[in-house]
């Protein structure tokens, strides 16, 4: 009898220790070295990063960089420059930044391609008016940006759109099975209804011409969800201003 109770409290012990390393303990990372240059494009073009503290300005920048050990950014004819590594990366931790052990389990490389290309992946002849992608099928795990795109996307201060921020976010909202809109990995379940409402209410305006959102967000939820989260993290008081409910909403799925 007591060999039976000491099985079980030995498992009982490694089933606690599991648990509390899966959601508790946290892997002391390698600290890496952030370029100066790095720093100081941050600081003139990306409004989101200048807004966080001095810690957190640090914490983004190692997330950054852990985030570019572990994922491979690929130049299909088209130069790579470190700059383009810079932005792949900050595009991707933007939208999860708050999010501190989660990372991108969907995603292998990244492929910049050197302009706008067409659903055959190629970036001369027609119909070629594609910025990014995130692939599927033999594209699986793979993401594809126009580098001029991804570049226009932060220094185009003025406007709301960013490429890259939109299509880490179909890979979030992707992480949970379905790429429909609602990132239930992030959303907790009294929100989804009310979440799933205001999208059709704000898609609806969209497709009246009476929205300031990009209007390929009244494509689907998918893009609706992309669209307005590139608008959330690029123009936030804008954003807030415009469509203060959208906003709210908003700030609770990305914490």
């Amino acid at each position: 009898m007591i060999k039976e109770y000491l099985t079980i409290a030995i498992l009982l012990s490694a089933l606690i220790y599991a648990w509390w390393r899966l959601f508790f303990k946290k892997d002391k990372k390698e600290r890496l070295l952030f370029p100066e240059e790095w720093r100081s494009y941050l600081l003139t073009n990306v409004l989101y990063y200048t807004e966080l503290s001095i810690d957190d300005r640090d914490l983004f920048e190692q997330r950054v960089l852990h985030f570019l050990k572990e994922i491979r950014i690929i130049g299909v004819d088209v130069e790579l420059e470190e700059k383009d590594k810079l932005l792949v990366g900050v595009s991707g931790i933007i939208p999860i930044f708050r999010f501190p052990n989660w990372q991108y389990r969907n995603l292998s490389e990244v492929l910049l391609y050197k302009d706008k290309f067409n659903v055959d992946y190629q970036t001369e002849g027609d119909q070629r008016n594609i910025l990014g992608m995130v692939g599927s099928g033999h594209m699986n795990r793979i993401m594809i940006l126009s580098k001029p795109a991804l570049h226009n996307g932060f220094e185009n201060h003025e406007s709301p759109n960013n490429v890259g921020i939109h299509e880490f976010v179909h890979l979030l909202d992707k992480s949970d099975g379905s790429t429909d809109g609602v990132p239930e990995v992030f959303l907790q379940n009294p929100y989804i209804i009310p979440w799933v409402k205001r999208m059709q209410l704000e898609i609806n305006e969209m497709q009246e011409n009476i929205s300031d959102l990009n209007p390929y967000g009244a494509t689907n939820e998918a893009e609706f969800f992309s669209v307005a989260s590139e608008y959330f993290f690029k123009r936030p008081d804008l954003f807030e201003n415009t469509h203060p409910e959208l906003y709210r909403m908003m700030k609770k799925i990305y914490n």
